[in-house]
């Protein structure tokens, strides 16, 4: 593909966040939030002996989920198999809550591993689990600089954690 024909997408609401974490250079969000006794606080959804996922206090959209290892660890070659899997177990887990609460049509599945691949964290590996629905993108972000997301963080966080607890 040439660059006249390449689309761009831009995300003016991400800069913020990029300064603050660049500014702030403290704790780990995913080592701090495996430590913290308070899970809401810290927006902890579930955890387990290896890992653990919390919403994305910068959602791109509503259910954004970040799952990561337990251990502070930047690169996907450093894992063990268990904490590979431990990982991927939480993601199909909370995929299949984010299902049944939420029922998108689709799903964005990622790790950004390093700064320059679009990691804002990236000392500490974490895969992004983002729901998607047929419209939900529009003229708001281009034209305002905003963003919608339709439902609290609060509010998420209770849903989720209801639906999680009624699995077990």
């Amino acid at each position: 593909m040439d660059q006249k024909s390449m689309k761009r997408m831009w995300a003016p609401w991400r800069m913020h966040y990029i300064q603050k974490i660049n500014r702030q250079k403290k704790k780990c969000i995913f080592c701090e939030a495996y430590k913290s006794k308070n899970k809401k606080d810290k927006l902890v959804v579930a955890k387990s002996k290896q890992s653990l996922a919390l919403l994305n206090l910068f959602p791109y959209n509503n259910g954004h989920i970040m799952v990561a290892p337990r251990r502070h660890v930047a690169d996907l070659e450093k894992l063990t198999t268990s904490e590979l899997l431990a990982l991927w177990t939480m993601v199909k887990e909370l995929v299949a809550a984010l299902k049944k609460i939420f029922r998108p049509a689709g799903f964005n599945i990622g790790i950004n591993i390093g700064k320059e691949a679009g990691a804002g964290i990236d000392q500490h590996l974490h895969i992004h689990i983002v729901p998607r629905w047929t419209g939900d993108t529009n003229f708001m972000p281009v034209c305002s600089s905003t963003k919608v997301i339709s439902q609290s963080l609060s509010e998420l966080y209770g849903l989720l954690k209801k639906c999680l607890h009624e699995k077990k």
